[in-house]
C-alpha cells in the first residue's frame, strides 16, 4: 500500500526496491552518455543513444512527452542551466554538457543528471562541475529521517558557498519522486536548516544543485523549455535520486548505491544485502 504524509508519497521497502530498477537504468544510461559526449557528436545523437539504451533495458523514458517535452533527455550546453532540448548542435572541445535523464520501470521513476566537461575546459569550469557534484552529495548526506528539507537545502548551499560559488540557481529545485516524476516536496538548493517538511523513512528525493559562474538569475528561451543564465555565464547541474530507508540512504541512481561517495562524508549507505542489484 502507498500512503502519503501531508501530500508526500511514502514508499514501502518493496516499492523502494522497485524504484532501484528504474534508478539503475538511469545510472547506466548516464554512464553510456558520459562516454559518448565527445567532440563531434550531436545532441540529437546523444538523445537517440539514450532512447535505445533505456528501451533495451526494458524501461521507458520519463521525459519524452512529459508536459510536451520532445526528447528522451535534456542536454544543456554551456550557459544553458537545465531543460535544453537535443538538436543538431555539435558538441565541441571545451563545452560543458549537462545531461539530465529519467526512466520509468513498472510505474516507478528514476531521475539523475551529470555535467560533462568536454576535453580541455578552464580550471574554473572544472571546479564548477566538481562543486555541483560535491554539493549534491552534501545534500544527500543531510537527507536522513528526522531531519527537515531545509537541512538538505542548507547543506547544498553551504557546500557551494564554501567552494566560492554564489550563483546558486533558486528558480529550479529538487523534488520528490516516485509514481510521478515530480512530486512534493520541493527541495530548494538554498535554505535554512530546521525548516520545511520533516523527512521520514520511505521518502524518495531527487536532489539537484544547479550553479553558475556568474549570476543566479535565469531566463527561459522562446521554446518555453531551455533555461539559460541571464548573464551568459556557464552552468553545471548534478542530480541523484535518494531513498531514505531504515538501513540508511540508498542512492537509487548511483551504480554503487552511493556507498563510496557517502563514505567519504562519514555516512554509511545501505548494505549490499538490502536488495541491491
Amino acid at each position: 500500500m502507498l500512503w502519503r504524509r501531508r501530500g508526500i508519497e511514502v514508499k514501502t521497502p518493496e516499492q523502494v526496491r522497485a524504484m532501484r530498477s528504474a534508478g539503475l537504468v538511469v545510472g547506466r544510461t548516464l554512464e553510456v552518455l558520459r562516454a559518448a559526449t565527445v567532440p563531434g557528436v550531436t545532441l540529437a545523437e546523444l538523445d537517440a543513444l539514450a532512447e535505445r539504451t533505456i528501451s533495451d533495458a526494458g524501461a521507458t523514458p520519463s521525459f519524452l512527452g512529459y508536459q510536451g517535452f520532445p526528447a528522451t533527455i535534456c542536454t544543456s550546453v554551456n550557459d544553458v542551466v537545465v531543460h535544453g532540448i537535443p538538436d543538431d548542435t555539435v558538441v565541441a572541445e571545451g563545452d560543458l554538457v549537462s545531461v539530465d535523464c529519467g526512466a520509468v520501470v513498472d510505474g516507478w521513476h528514476g531521475d539523475a543528471a551529470i555535467t560533462v566537461p568536454v576535453g580541455r575546459v578552464t580550471a574554473a569550469e572544472r571546479a564548477l562541475v566538481a562543486a555541483a557534484e560535491a554539493a549534491m552529495w552534501a545534500g544527500i548526506a543531510a537527507a536522513r529521517p528526522g531531519a527537515r528539507v531545509g537541512d538538505v537545502s542548507a547543506a547544498v548551499e553551504a557546500s557551494l558557498r564554501a567552494a566560492g560559488h554564489d550563483g546558486i540557481v533558486r528558480d529550479y529545485t529538487g523534488h520528490g519522486i516516485g509514481t510521478a516524476l515530480h512530486q512534493a516536496p520541493d527541495v530548494p538548493n538554498v535554505g535554512r536548516a530546521g525548516r520545511g517538511p520533516r523527512l521520514t523513512v520511505g521518502m524518495v528525493l531527487a536532489i539537484e544543485p544547479m550553479v553558475t559562474l556568474g549570476t543566479d538569475e535565469v531566463d527561459v528561451d522562446a521554446d518555453e523549455w531551455t533555461v539559460r543564465t541571464l548573464d551568459g555565464s556557464r552552468a553545471a547541474h548534478s542530480e541523484h535520486t535518494v531513498a531514505l530507508t531504515e538501513a540508511g540512504p540508498w542512492v537509487l541512481t548511483s551504480l554503487d548505491g552511493g556507498r563510496e561517495a557517502l563514505a567519504g562524508l562519514g555516512v554509511e549507505a545501505v548494505a549490499l544485502d538490502y536488495g541491491d542489484a
